[in-house]
C-alpha cells in the first residue's frame, strides 16, 4: 500500500511516499522536497519508496540554532531514511543536495546504492559564491523582494521569464522562500567535497543543465570527472530550476539509470 506522510526524525520533517527500492531525496538551498522534486514525486513513487527530509528551516523542520554542518546534515538524512525503514537507498541530490549526497556516499558507503547529482557542485564556483553573498547581503538589509528577483534571474531560463509580468512570480518566490534559506546559502558558501569525489564507490549519474546560471555546468562536469565511473548527461539549455519539459527529460534519464542498478528487495 502506498504511504504518504511526514515523520519527525532528528528534528527534520520527512516526506515518505510510495513503495519499492528507496530513493533518498536531498534538496537544494532555499528549496524543499516539493519545490525541487514536486514534478516527479508521484511518478517515482509508483515503484520506489521516496524519503524526502527537509533541511532545518525548510518544510516543517525547525530553523537551525547554529550554522549548518555538512556531516551533521548528511547523517541526519541517513537517519531519516533508516527511521523510515530503509537500510539502503539511492540518493538523488539537487544543487546543494548534490554535495550532501556525495558526503552521504563517503560517510555511509554500505547504505548508498547509487547517486544522481543534478545541477550540483563540489565547491561553490565564483558565480555561485557571489550569488550566495548577494543573497545574504540583500536579506541582511531587508531587501527580500530583491532576493526573490535575484533567485528568479539566477534559477529560471530566460525563455520562462517575462520581464513585463514578473510581479506574480516574484511574489510566489517570496512566499516559497523557507525560513532557513540564509542558513542554507551560508552552507553553500562553505561546502567543499572535492576530496570526497575519488572515494565515491556507488554508481553515479551526473545531470548537467547547460543553461544553468546559478550553478554553472562546469561544476557538474567536475563532479563527473572526479567520481570514478560517473556517467554524465547534459540537459541542453535547461536552467537551474527545471521546467516541466526538462524535468520530463531528466526523469527519463534517471529512470534508465535506476533500472540498470542491481535489484534489491523492496
Amino acid at each position: 500500500m502506498t504511504t504518504d506522510h511526514v515523520l519527525p526524525t532528528s528534528h527534520l520533517d520527512v516526506l515518505v511516499q510510495g513503495r519499492g527500492p528507496a530513493l533518498l531525496l536531498a534538496h537544494g538551498a532555499g528549496g524543499g522536497i516539493e519545490g525541487n522534486f514536486g514534478l516527479v514525486l508521484d511518478d517515482l513513487a509508483q515503484d520506489h519508496t521516496l524519503v524526502g527530509p527537509h533541511y532545518p528551516g525548510a518544510g516543517g523542520s525547525a530553523v537551525a540554532v547554529e550554522p549548518l554542518a555538512l556531516n551533521d546534515l548528511a547523517d541526519r538524512l541517513v537517519a531519516a531514511a533508516v527511521a523510515a525503514g530503509q537500510d539502503s537507498f539511492a540518493v538523488l541530490g539537487e544543487s546543494l543536495g548534490s554535495a550532501v549526497a556525495v558526503r552521504i556516499a563517503t560517510r555511509h558507503p554500505d547504505r548508498v546504492r547509487a547517486l544522481v547529482l543534478t545541477a550540483g557542485f563540489a565547491a561553490a564556483d565564483p558565480v555561485l559564491a557571489l550569488a550566495a553573498q548577494l543573497i545574504k547581503s540583500l536579506a541582511a538589509a531587508g531587501q527580500w523582494e530583491d532576493v526573490a528577483r535575484l533567485a528568479l534571474l539566477s534559477c529560471m531560463s530566460p525563455a520562462d521569464l517575462e520581464p513585463a509580468a514578473l510581479d506574480e512570480p516574484v511574489a510566489q518566490t517570496l512566499t516559497a522562500m523557507p525560513p532557513g534559506m540564509l542558513d542554507h546559502f551560508d552552507l553553500v558558501s562553505r561546502v567543499d567535497v572535492r576530496a570526497d569525489l575519488a572515494k565515491v564507490s556507488a554508481p553515479t549519474l551526473v545531470v548537467a543543465p547547460t543553461g544553468d546560471r546559478l550553478v554553472l555546468p562546469e561544476s557538474s562536469y567536475r563532479l563527473a570527472a572526479g567520481i570514478p565511473g560517473a556517467r554524465l548527461v547534459e540537459l541542453p539549455g535547461a536552467a537551474h530550476v527545471l521546467n516541466p519539459a526538462d524535468r520530463a527529460t531528466w526523469l527519463r534519464h534517471v529512470r534508465e539509470f535506476l533500472a540498470a542498478l542491481p535489484t534489491t528487495s523492496a
